[in-house]
């Protein structure tokens, strides 16, 4: 039970006193009766209505307590989300969409490289709790497709519809640095503690007007981690489904040209680290490691339903008032 008005609770503290003043001036008025000889009197012993005489001041000073805590507005709490501590970061994820993501390597010859990464970042997506999550994407250019949300509803709705150069509306290229600064803008009015960028790519930067390096020591001045991922058969070849204008569909070889070096560098300036996919298992293990470090603790205080018991004190004092009139005026009834 809680009480939104404690202040009120101060008035229990003179209640000894006005109980004592009470007890003063009923002695001060009590009236008095001559009598001659009071032997017969001193012979007959107290009833258990007079060791009981005092019941009336009891009740007059309950009806005052029970009319203070009344006016300090009691209430019992009713929790509707448990107060837990969970796990809040803000996540830009940063995804490469150019046409080299058409590699089938990930999973061998079944689904290209973007099916996969949009499978494996939903599985990500779905395991947080309490954390802002938005998405952009890039090639030869970056754009927000999903600003920060807690609707992951909305996100993953998003996430399913991207395209290899989002059916074209995108130049082909790689523009990793301009896709690290758009993600940095977008984090630049975060107030939470943790702020991270997740760059999933395959390629090499060539194209954007802003250097991938020059990105990463911004984030570093700005306080966000930058968690890069290099995805491609380890091999350095991965096959690819091309269309013949004559033969129909065939599979090519395709070089697997990751700039690792530069990815690396990115990671360690900002804080981060870089990890290499060579598989869907290990893109996999990857997400599930950056779940891991990224947590920071902020406790969630729920929320509440008040219920006031404010009738509940005063009906009973009432109840109290009405019985010590009742036995003041007849059982107790003082004559002056």
């Amino acid at each position: 039970m809680r009480f939104a008005d404690p202040v009120f609770l101060l008035l229990l503290a003179l209640l000894p006193f006005v109980a004592w003043c009470a007890q003063w001036l009923r002695k001060k008025r009590r009236g008095a009766l001559r009598f001659s000889d009071l032997g017969r009197f001193k012979k007959i012993g107290p009833s258990a209505s007079v060791h009981l005489r005092h019941c009336v001041l009891v009740l007059r000073v309950l009806v005052l307590s029970l009319l203070i805590l009344a006016a300090a507005r009691p209430q019992t709490s009713e929790t509707l989300l448990e107060t837990d501590y969970t796990e809040g970061v803000d996540i830009l994820i940063a995804l490469d969409c150019s046409s080299s993501m058409q590699a089938m390597d990930l999973e061998y010859m079944k689904r290209n490289r973007l099916e996969v990464s949009k499978d494996v970042t939903a599985d990500f997506i779905k395991k947080r709790k309490s954390d802002r999550i938005g998405l952009v994407v890039f090639a030869g250019d970056a754009y927000t497709q999903c600003p920060m949300t807690l609707d992951y509803g909305v996100l993953l709705e998003v996430l399913k519809n991207v395209d290899i150069t989002m059916g074209g509306t995108i130049p082909d290229s790689t523009a990793i640095g301009l896709a690290t600064a758009r993600c940095l803008k977008r984090l630049e009015n975060s107030q939470t503690k943790s702020k991270v960028v997740i760059l999933l790519t395959d390629g090499m930067n060539n194209a954007g007007q802003i250097q991938p390096l020059q990105a990463a020591n911004i984030a570093k001045q700005v306080g966000i981690k930058i968690y890069t991922i290099g995805a491609g058969s380890r091999s350095g070849v991965a096959p690819i489904l091309v269309q013949h204008p004559l033969l129909g569909q065939d599979w090519q070889a395709q070089r697997v040209e990751l700039d690792e070096r530069l990815l690396t560098e990115m990671a360690n300036v900002s804080g981060g680290r870089y990890f290499r996919a060579g598989d869907r298992e290990e893109l996999e293990d990857i997400f599930n490691q950056i779940d891991r470090l990224e947590k920071t603790k902020i406790e969630d205080l729920g929320e509440h339903r008040y219920n006031e018991l404010f009738s509940v004190f005063a009906l009973f004092a009432l109840g109290a008032f009405f019985l010590e009139l009742a036995l003041g005026q007849t059982v107790y009834r003082v004559l002056p």
